[in-house]
């Protein structure tokens, strides 16, 4: 056989190795368009309204120690210098934030740490604003979980599972924290509806009050089992009135400061 010929075959064969992988190539990329598009569209298909589930964040936001949880230190003014910047001083456990694992067991996961795929969640919310207004410091209970279940079908794994006690309403009044005579009163989870909810495979929980346990709790049971479990909470959300039981999906601003225990975080909803 010729050089030339061998030149010749070598040349057409490279082109064809060429327009196959364009081929490849284009077929991939149109296949990845097309995957974003399809996400796309089923985001929006599940999507029509969003709801910010964050209180607005000021030093009159109640704690759970009663002392301001943010204060705020302008630096920089627009009028002197044309910009503005403030010095934030925050304390993690305020406002609406997350509880990471490291807030309850020594060696636990950061706030910095946690895996994104759970910061974004099938939200089921469990509505007991029927008991709360009869017993400040009412609980989901077990019962209430497999009535939800029940009514709703089942809790998928990875789910952000939400309390609605209806006390979000209350926020600017003392009755958000206390009762009159000075005693934490406020609704939370009960140990036994979380270890259901960790049997389930749950990645966080969420409360519309101070504390993932009720205020009257002296163990802190919820927090010193489902928090060392590896999982988070997510405590003062706001506007779950505004959301189905079932449907909606969370995203949680969580943020990334290295170490972390938690933090204050910015929490929406889409469904």
């Amino acid at each position: 056989m010729c050089n030339a010929c061998i030149i010749e075959g070598v040349r057409k064969e490279a082109q064809s190795r060429r327009s196959f992988l364009t081929r490849s190539a284009a077929a991939g990329a149109a296949a990845l368009a097309a995957s974003m598009v399809s996400a796309r569209q089923t985001l929006a298909q599940s999507s029509g309204k969003v709801v910010d589930l964050t209180h607005v964040f000021d030093e009159k936001f109640p704690t759970f120690d009663g002392k301001p949880g943010i204060a705020m230190d302008k630096v920089e003014d627009f009028k002197t210098n044309g910009y503005t910047i403030y010095k934030l001083t925050i304390f993690e456990h305020s406002g609406t934030h997350i509880d990471a694992p490291l807030h309850f067991t020594e060696a636990g996961t950061s706030v910095a740490d946690l895996a994104p795929e759970n910061l974004v969640c099938p939200l089921c919310v469990i509505d007991i604003k029927a008991k709360a207004k009869e017993e400040p410091n009412a609980m989901v209970a077990r019962a209430d979980v497999e009535a939800w279940i029940s009514a709703n079908g089942d809790i998928p794994k990875g789910a952000c599972v939400a309390m609605n006690s209806g006390w979000a309403a209350r926020v600017a009044d003392p009755s958000y924290r206390t009762l009159p005579d000075g005693n934490f009163a406020f609704p939370g989870f009960s140990k036994e509806a979380t270890d259901l909810l960790a049997e389930i495979g749950v990645a966080s929980i969420a409360v519309d009050t101070l504390s993932l346990d009720p205020g009257n709790s002296k163990d802190f049971a919820v927090h010193n089992s489902w928090l060392p479990g590896g999982r988070y909470g997510i405590e003062n959300v706001n506007n779950l009135d505004m959301l189905p039981a079932k449907g909606a999906t969370v995203f949680v601003g969580a943020p990334k400061h290295r170490g972390g225990t938690g933090g204050p975080a910015r929490v929406m909803a889409t469904f």
